[in-house]
């Protein structure tokens, strides 16, 4: 496979490939890594891919794969990183500022907490942007799989939610 054909046929994937890797790392950067990684890996292997009939399924599934490696590795978990696709609309009030960043610090904090299949599934639909064919193709799971799992995220954040909300009701009651 020439330069052109190799351009020809992975390139058209890079915005898929590049939403389920932001996704899966909430990086910026590090989404960027991991395609020069996966376009690198593809380069090194080109004559083996001819063989391939699906290649956009094959570079989805090496994208998660590079992704999951870089997540397991433990000099790349970060103490404090916001998902930085999520934006809450503030007045340019300072202290409206501070309490949607505190809002997002909890918020992250609650998705960290889910299961991991959730948590992915999450952050691919909800942060990443990424259509439920794209979840399917990067984790693996089923669409009725993918939706049970979104399904049951939402209802656990929602449940943390009114937990956190009854205590601060609860505490400014008992403070008055």
């Amino acid at each position: 496979m020439n330069a052109e054909e190799f351009k020809r046929t992975y390139y058209p994937f890079h915005p898929k490939l590049y939403r389920i890797a932001f996704a899966l790392l909430n990086n910026a950067d590090d989404a960027e890594d991991i395609l020069q990684d996966t376009y690198c890996k593809l380069w090194n292997k080109r004559t083996e891919l001819i063989g391939i009939n699906q290649p956009e399924a094959f570079c989805v599934r090496l994208v998660k794969n590079l992704c999951l490696d870089f997540l397991r590795a433990p000099r790349n978990r970060p103490d404090n990183e916001s998902i930085e696709s999520v934006t809450v609309m503030t007045e340019t009030n300072p202290e409206n500022e501070l309490e949607n960043k505190e809002k997002m610090q909890h918020i992250e904090a609650m998705i960290e907490q889910l299961l991991e299949k959730q948590r992915i599934v999450i952050q691919m639909r909800g942060c990443g942007d990424c259509s439920f064919e794209e979840i399917e193709a990067a984790t693996g799971e089923s669409a009725a799989n993918v939706r049970v799992l979104l399904s049951r995220a939402r209802k656990t954040l929602k449940t943390m939610l009114i937990n956190r909300n009854s205590k601060k009701y609860i505490q400014w009651t008992s403070n008055c």
